[in-house]
């Protein structure tokens, strides 16, 4: 069983939540996810940043190594209808479906219920606070463990 920051196993064990902030495609803009990176920082969580321009495989490659309780996607490209399917397909190949994925940036209203009938946990679209991202997360991965 995944211990989560401040809850104690039996061997009183404690471990952060892990969060993988990625910026898929060739999307070149990544201030916002920088933003949302240091916010979960300085909530206590552990984040693992991959930079830009990643692929699907090498995101879940990533949460798999890293022991992630979370995928963050920054997209603003437009790109979401094709990323999200194919990160989504990959998780459930590598039976990792437990991971929350969120995703934040430019995701048109008409798209939201397509990205979470795909599993995607919640959508952050332009405006929303770093503490609703940060609670939402901590609430996500509380319910699962």
């Amino acid at each position: 069983m995944r211990n989560i920051m401040g809850n104690n196993t039996s061997n009183g064990d404690q471990r952060r939540i892990r969060v993988v902030v990625a910026k898929p495609g060739l999307d070149g803009h990544d201030r916002g996810a920088k933003v949302i990176a240091r916010a979960l920082r300085d909530a206590g969580m552990e984040v693992i940043y991959t930079g830009l321009r990643q692929s699907p495989e090498q995101i879940v490659n990533t949460a798999l190594q890293e022991d992630a309780d979370v995928i963050g996607l920054s997209i603003l490209s437009g790109a979401h209808t094709t990323i999200v399917p194919q990160l989504m397909s990959l998780l459930k190949q590598r039976e990792l479906e437990d991971i929350v994925v969120l995703i934040g940036g430019i995701i048109p209203d008409a798209d939201v219920p397509q990205m979470k009938a795909l599993g995607v946990a919640e959508v952050f679209q332009p405006g929303a606070s770093l503490d609703s991202i940060v609670r939402f997360i901590q609430l996500s991965v509380k319910q699962r463990d």
